[in-house]
């Protein structure tokens, strides 16, 4: 049993980590926006 609680305690600090990566990159990283310009093919518009 001690060897099960183990493995849910490494597991629970990876997923801890893990999920405080994602939460700082998503509030403390801030993207630039830009301008996006995409040309599409006449090809694309016609029915096959």
């Amino acid at each position: 049993m001690p060897s099960l609680f183990r493995f849910l305690t490494v597991v629970a600090v990876i997923f801890g980590i893990g999920y405080g990566i994602v939460f700082a990159l998503a509030n403390f990283v801030t993207p630039k926006p830009r301008e996006m310009s995409l040309t599409i093919p006449p090809d694309k518009f016609l029915k096959k």
